[in-house]
């Protein structure tokens, strides 16, 4: 990697180029549901309410996450306006400081050129992109874990002074804090079952004596204590919501839904890791080589192991939850991939063709698929998106593997780097295929000119997560609870039931609801039989807008 390490402006132009691949296209998709809709409504509701303290959705206390993403999304809001690009800008711009942090920590430990290489490999991760560019709370909390995990391995790396050290605990235990407050305790469980597996494992009894754990906890206390305290104070239901039901009883029980086997992850972190998988065998077989007094490499194969096993043993279950292992395996790799030989290289780039042509073959199935929620041409839009990922993947890979026979190694790395950011890309991109029945964007776009200013708007037995952001307004529940179930037991009066909605209707000069319409749902054909003086203004693959005629 020398040749591009000693030209600055290669460097500056390679940063340019990762910065406008990563941001360039936040805006492009409308947001989905149900998390980006979520999310980005819990924020704008902030804005619209001026009570940055107690989260709510749809006009609902809302506690099963903590404030920092939403007030940062709220910023957003504030400065930039409502829009997608604004919604998904903090896991965008997080997403973007794990690279750096990854980049800036890997060049004090082995220098630039392993820099360079970890940093590229997270930026064309699979996962590290579709999470970077998905508006969720994992991309958040997952860079500051990485944050507090950089800020670790500089502490305690040999040779680190007590004035390095010192710094470095602050900034892990900083980033402790604001991972809390981005998800929750595991911000602090997770770096803690790290160090305690580690020192336990590696016999380092030391290491608690470098860890600043009085002023460590009282910058991580002084960061997250002042909210919990005050949503406290005016909602006294959160302490046992958000601490006992969100996260003893969603790690030890099934009941949200989300449970799957023992190697549920698995197959997500070889898709994930994407276009570095086939790298990682050799990493891990490599990091449990004694590299120092503090073991940098085995401390990063103990992080991604345990907090792999940790979340593959929860009873609750989802993709992104093993989000903050991906900066450390690409440490890993890194370190494999600056010692590759040029034979090894071409066999590793072959490996990659492999993805690629399966997601060009997958065209005819995924064009032809169908369901009653989702259209056949849909589906077919969104194939080409996937042959397009496919094409590109394979390029890079076909193209790489001459120049690495050449022996330009640097440049076959770089073109498989480039080759990932895009191919990552563009499936998320090519997700707007589904705008029309993934989000409400489009039939609010339809319903909106025909509102009055006295209309009231109704979810009738289901909700779409993105229909209060782009109507700009919250809508009455009936009969919907699903995750609101604490905030019905606290705010039982803005859930109504279908009796009383019908009277209401009645009264109501120009009301307006929204209904599931796919083919399984009963709703519509339930209100015909209650009399209810109806009709359609607005229909798609998954939802009916009716009122009265």
């Amino acid at each position: 990697m020398n040749s591009l390490i000693n030209r600055p402006a290669a460097k500056w132009l390679a940063l340019l180029l990762l910065a406008v691949l990563w941001f360039g296209t936040l805006g492009y998709r409308k947001l989905i549901t149900p998390d980006e809709g979520r999310y980005a409504e819990i924020a704008r509701e902030m804005v619209v309410s001026g009570d940055w303290n107690t989260p709510r959705l749809n006009g609902i206390k809302y506690f099963e996450k903590p404030a920092l993403q939403y007030w940062a999304t709220a910023a957003s809001f504030e400065i930039l306006g409502e829009s997608d690009f604004a919604a998904r800008i903090w896991p965008g711009i997080t997403g973007f400081l794990g690279l750096l942090a990854v980049f800036f920590t890997s060049r004090k430990l082995w220098g630039e050129a392993t820099a360079w290489l970890a940093g590229g490999i997270l930026a064309s991760s699979a996962w590290w992109i579709g999470n970077g560019h998905f508006l969720t709370l994992d991309m958040g909390v997952s860079a500051f874990l990485t944050f507090s995990l950089c800020g670790f391995l500089l502490a305690q790396r040999d040779g680190a002074s007590a004035k390095e050290n010192r710094n470095g605990m602050l900034m892990a235990w900083a980033a402790i804090g604001l991972a809390v407050l981005s998800k929750g305790l595991i911000g602090l469980v997770l770096p803690g079952i790290a160090i305690v597996a580690y020192s336990i494992i590696c016999r380092d009894l030391k290491l608690w004596t470098k860890l600043h754990l009085f002023k460590g906890l009282a910058l991580a206390l002084l960061i997250t204590v002042p909210w919990f305290l005050t949503v406290s104070k005016a909602n006294p239901e959160f302490a046992q919501f958000f601490f006992i039901h969100e996260h003893f009883e969603r790690f030890l029980s099934t009941e949200h839904r989300r449970e799957g086997p023992i190697y549920y992850f698995l197959p997500i972190l070889a898709i994930g890791l994407l276009p570095w998988t086939s790298l990682l065998p050799q990493a891990l077989k490599k990091s449990w080589k004694a590299d120092g007094q503090f073991k940098v490499n085995r401390f990063l194969l103990i992080w991604a192991v345990f907090i792999f096993a940790f979340f593959s043993k929860s009873g609750s279950k989802l993709p992104s939850y093993i989000l903050p292992i991906f900066p450390a395996l690409a440490m890993l790799m890194a370190q494999t991939l600056m010692d590759i030989s040029g034979k090894a290289l071409r066999w590793h780039l072959l490996w990659i063709a492999i993805p690629g042509l399966i997601l060009i073959g997958a065209y005819p199935w995924v064009s032809t698929m169908e369901s009653s929620g989702t259209p056949q041409i849909y589906n077919a839009a969104y194939a080409l998106w996937l042959v397009a990922a496919g094409v590109v993947l394979t390029a890079g890979a076909v193209f790489g593997f001459i120049l690495a026979g050449k022996g330009k190694k640097e440049a076959a790395i770089a073109t498989m780097a480039l080759a990932g950011l895009i191919g990552g890309q563009l499936p998320m991109v090519g997700h707007e295929s589904y705008a029309y029945t993934n989000s409400s964007y489009h039939i609010v776009a339809t319903v909106k000119p025909l509102l009055k200013p006295d209309s009231k708007l109704y979810a009738v037995h289901y909700y779409d997560q993105s229909l209060p952001f782009y109507l700009k307004q919250t809508l009455q529940f009936v009969e919907y609870v699903d995750e609101f179930k604490m905030g019905q037991q606290v705010e039982p009066d803005k859930f109504m039931s279908m009796d009383n909605f019908v009277l209401q209707w009645e009264m109501d000069s120009h009301p307006v609801a929204f209904i599931d319409s796919e083919a399984e749902s009963d709703t519509f054909k339930k209100l015909q039989e209650r009399g209810l003086k109806m009709k359609i203004i607005a229909q798609d693959a998954r939802r009916l807008v009716i009122t009265k005629p």
